[in-house]
């Protein structure tokens, strides 16, 4: 075989291979990960499409074997002879999207307590639901589950992404190959929608009115940071409340937009108990809204929506990706007093005011003020849009990149 031929054939390789080195993007719940697959027969990570899950895995277990069952040929072995599957690809998978062969889960149980090796396999999926029911059906006590969202903060600037605004966080999102390939937003989020939101919700679920449901995305991009009113959405694009609450479920099991809770331990009946909507990527909530740019964003109507998403997106990540047990809920009471999000940490209630502006004016402590009127033990935070750190004599406001600090 002459050199020439072989320097060819390794830059074919090359172009068919995902390039996974400029992929590296080091990631905050590798080490969690790692402690798992060594406790654990089987670890399952769930989160977003193209949120970094198969490359996670293939930097974390670069010798496993790595079977994807979006492949139709894989997909048709693992559902016609299971059992011949896991003898086939055992000692060191990675299997995505399991989810397309809920029987497998059966199968994975009975042999990984047949061959009783720890970090044997890794299970990924994009559908969260799904996984979750059938781990808990048949995993139980022998996998770890974790979820990985796109890129924090953290790991953007440890790639060296660094800006002193929120806004570019905001409007690019925190999908790992739109930042390494330098996709435009408009490019990226249009296929995005195209590829993965309208396809993947459908294969979980036949809509017959695709129309409706796009126009359901939409508006529900409008609403972000709003209570979920289910008549009012389902009045306005013409379906039923239990339509409009089936397509919600589907947009949270696909990790494309989620419901926070409303707190209310502890407090009287006065307080408001519907949750409120916001999506797991900010660079799409933007994209569905038609904003385009920076200057979009100033003259936009949810400019506060859209920091609010970002901050409180930020806080959820930092905790799944420490593995943390942080509760996540917002407070208001039927006279409109508010706080953007509470943080339950074991017995510390931490209550974060969240402002989109960049000068701090003493009405943003409004929310604050109230809220621990004539209650002890709550830590209070103002988030801004700025940089600065100050310390008033009963509050904290940070910048948005000092999040790390709570």
């Amino acid at each position: 075989m002459s050199e020439a031929f072989l320097e060819i054939l390794l830059l074919q390789i090359r172009n068919y291979i995902p390039n996974f080195t400029n992929m590296n993007i080091k990631r905050e719940l590798s080490l969690k990960v790692k402690e798992a697959l060594e406790k654990y027969p089987v670890v399952a990570i769930t989160g977003p499409r193209q949120s970094g899950k198969t490359t996670l895995c293939q930097m974390l277990k670069p010798q496993f074997t790595y079977v994807n069952l979006e492949d139709i040929s894989l997909r048709s072995f693992a559902k016609e002879d299971p059992k011949g599957f896991l003898e086939t690809y055992k000692g060191g998978v990675i299997i995505d999207e399991i989810q397309y062969v809920p029987d497998l889960f059966s199968y994975l149980q009975v042999y990984t307590d047949k061959r009783k090796k720890n970090g044997e396999y890794i299970i990924t999926g994009s559908q969260n639901f799904l996984m979750l029911e059938n781990v808990s059906q048949s995993l139980a006590g022998r996998v770890a589950l974790f979820n990985l969202l796109p890129l924090s903060i953290k790991e953007l600037k440890s790639a060296k992404y660094v800006f002193d605004n929120w806004e570019e966080y905001a409007l690019n999102g925190s999908f790992p190959r739109k930042w390494v390939n330098n996709i435009a937003s408009t490019d990226f989020y249009e296929n995005y929608v195209r590829t993965y939101v309208e396809r993947d919700v459908r294969l979980i679920k036949n809509i017959t009115n695709l129309d409706a449901f796009q126009k359901f995305i939409h508006l529900l991009a409008g609403r972000t940071g709003q209570l979920f009113n289910q008549s009012s959405i389902g009045n306005e694009i013409g379906v039923d409340n239990k339509t409009v609450n089936a397509w919600m479920n589907l947009l949270e099991a696909s990790f494309i937009a989620f419901r926070l809770k409303p707190y209310y331990n502890n407090f009287n009946k006065r307080i408001v108990k519907t949750p409120k909507v916001y999506f797991y990527d900010t660079g799409l909530f933007a994209y569905l809204l038609g904003i385009r740019n920076i200057q979009d964003i100033n003259i936009h109507f949810a400019k506060g929506q859209l920091f609010e998403n970002f901050i409180i997106l930020e806080k959820i990540k930092q905790a799944w990706n420490s593995k943390s047990h942080d509760n996540f809920y917002f407070w208001r009471d039927s006279t409109g007093n508010e706080i953007d999000l509470l943080i339950e940490r074991g017995k510390q209630l931490i209550a974060l005011e969240i402002k989109s502006g960049k000068t701090i004016t003493s009405d943003f402590f409004n929310g604050l003020i109230n809220f621990t009127k004539d209650k002890t033990g709550i830590k209070p935070y103002l988030i801004y849009g700025g940089n600065e750190v100050q310390k008033r004599s009963h509050f904290t406001a940070l910048g948005f990149n000092e999040l790390q600090k709570i």
